[in-house]
């Protein structure tokens, strides 16, 4: 009986160690070529981060071993295992400039990941500042997949340096993003919120990796236009109307 409480600190660890694992088996799948498993060992990894969280919660055994222990299986499962998946799909027909963005995403990876452990309790906990690296590594890992899947993308292989050195920046940006962690379920949007959820997983149903990659490259521009809109229009219409009053 004494050593339960002990134990129980073990459970989130475990979610924690699982989705670094799956990093490392990713990143051998894009060494042997097999993109397609490399891209759904990165979900699963995703599904294992979201849930090791909520079981610390839900058990309360958070501690700062284990949010270290995450930033570090992060790090691994969504950098280093997107950015082999991009270099071993894309990123070697150039060279040492795909070795380079490659490498670049990694680092600003863990500087994202830095950060937000500093800055944690600083700002609205509605929001992530800089892209989350676990959204980078599924937007960047959906691409790769529509890549492999249809032909008509070979040839458009510089679109996938654009994409993967965007979300580099983007993590390390300033650039704001909804984090949905506290959603608001009102009753009066209750039926509106399970039909989206309905015709969502119903696409997500029927196009699987086309739906995905839509959704998250929509995510990833809405931060940008965002921001965009509050820095430059925003401010203009504040100015505006101060001046007609």
């Amino acid at each position: 009986m004494e050593n339960k409480p002990k134990l129980i600190y073990i459970l989130p660890n475990l979610f924690t160690a699982a989705s670094a694992f799956l990093g490392i088996i990713s990143v051998l799948a894009s060494v042997k070529g097999e993109y397609g498993k490399a891209i759904i060992y990165i979900v699963l990894s995703l599904i294992l981060d979201g849930l090791d969280g909520r079981v610390a919660r839900l058990t309360k055994t958070t501690s700062k071993f284990g949010v270290e222990f995450d930033s570090l299986a992060d790090l691994v499962a969504f950098g280093v295992a997107p950015a082999m998946l991009f270099y071993f799909s894309v990123g070697h027909l150039f060279g040492r400039f795909g070795s380079l963005l490659a490498a670049v995403f990694v680092v600003f990876g863990a500087i994202r990941l830095a950060r937000f452990n500093v800055m944690t309790g600083t700002y609205e906990p509605n929001v992530f500042i800089g892209l989350p690296i676990p959204s980078a590594a599924i937007v960047s890992a959906f691409w790769v997949g529509i890549y492999t899947n249809y032909e008509f993308m070979h040839g458009f292989e510089w679109i996938f340096v654009i994409i993967m050195g965007g979300l580099s920046i983007l993590m390390v940006s300033n650039v704001r993003y909804p984090s949905f962690k506290k959603v608001d379920f009102k009753r009066a949007n209750y039926i509106k919120a399970l039909a989206v959820l309905v015709i969502l997983f119903s696409l997500l149903y029927l196009y699987p990796l086309e739906s995905a990659t839509t959704l998250m490259t929509i995510y990833t521009i809405y931060g940008i236009i965002r921001s965009i809109w509050a820095r430059f229009f925003a401010k203009n219409i504040k100015l505006t109307n101060k001046e007609n009053k």
